[in-house]
């Protein structure tokens, strides 16, 4: 059965879902989206992912078009219409056909849900490699649809091959192309960077868990600390978290996932009401 996708004001099939090649995304690269999964049928954390969508698109004055409860019951329509569980659901907005670049005078909204691959066993029980590359994402705070960088380094990933790339600019770690990045400290603290980041869902929930059970800090990571650190991990709405062994060819801690990250990946599952996948 084709699923339904929601473009501009309609449902309609996903074969027959297209934009304008004037449309800003294309054009431009000006546009952000959001994604959450599904736990069943039902949206995981669906709030917050509301909220940065609309700070998103705030943030790149591109209007919605829809408030929040509108939002929500285009998102329940087309989960009941589709009936795919355990999937996930994108939303995103672009400035709309080009004009002069500078006036959105019909941005684009597209609704679709996709699948996505979860990290796989072997991920999540040895851990993965990456490695660190100079970059700073554009206006960090915004989730917007440029992984040029990213893309452009797959080559390079190949040839180390690593499983991810970390950014940091004169040595500060900052994010992976689509995670957040943590370390834990010698006593304990779990650590990750503050500013010039996508403060994540997942690394949201993250800090809200470790809170109730240790310390937390929000601040400056150097490349030198992560690799003398004593465990290390990522986090994100597809992979929740996966843990780091290796950086730059160097093991962290023991070379294998640590205890503070392990009981964090169980906690965030149960809190999740996600299963072992």
């Amino acid at each position: 059965m084709p699923r339904l996708v929601y473009l501009n004001d309609q449902f309609i099939h996903e074969e027959k879902a297209a934009i304008s090649y004037l449309d800003l995304s294309f054009q431009r690269g000006y546009a952000v989206f959001d994604f959450f999964r599904l736990v069943g049928n039902e949206p995981l954390h669906l709030e917050d992912h509301l909220d940065r969508f609309y700070f998103s698109a705030a943030e790149l004055r591109l209007p919605v078009g829809k408030t929040r409860d509108e939002l929500k019951q285009i998102i329940k329509e087309l989960l009941w219409e589709n009936e795919i569980p355990n999937t996930g659901v994108r939303l995103q907005l672009s400035g709309g056909e080009y004009s002069n670049g500078a006036e959105f005078i019909s941005p684009t909204l597209i609704i679709s849900q996709v699948e996505f691959t979860p990290p796989s066993l072997s991920m999540l029980e040895e851990g993965i490699q990456i490695i660190s590359y100079p970059h700073q994402r554009q206006l960090p705070q915004v989730k917007s649809t440029d992984y040029l960088m990213s893309i452009w380094l797959q080559p390079l990933l190949t040839q180390k091959k690593a499983d991810d790339i970390v950014y940091h600019t004169s040595g500060l770690i900052r994010e992976c192309p689509r995670s957040n990045f943590f370390i834990v400290s010698a006593t304990e603290k779990l650590i990750t960077p503050g500013d010039q980041v996508l403060k994540g869902i997942t690394r949201m929930k993250v800090i809200q868990l470790a809170s109730m059970s240790g310390m937390v800090e929000e601040r400056e990571i150097t490349l030198e600390e992560a690799l003398n650190a004593k465990e290390a991990f990522i986090t994100s709405t597809t992979r929740q978290i996966v843990p780091v062994v290796q950086i730059d060819g160097k093991p962290i801690g023991y070379g294998k996932p640590g205890r503070v990250t392990k009981d964090l990946m169980r906690e965030l599952r149960r809190h999740c009401g996600i299963e072992s996948e």
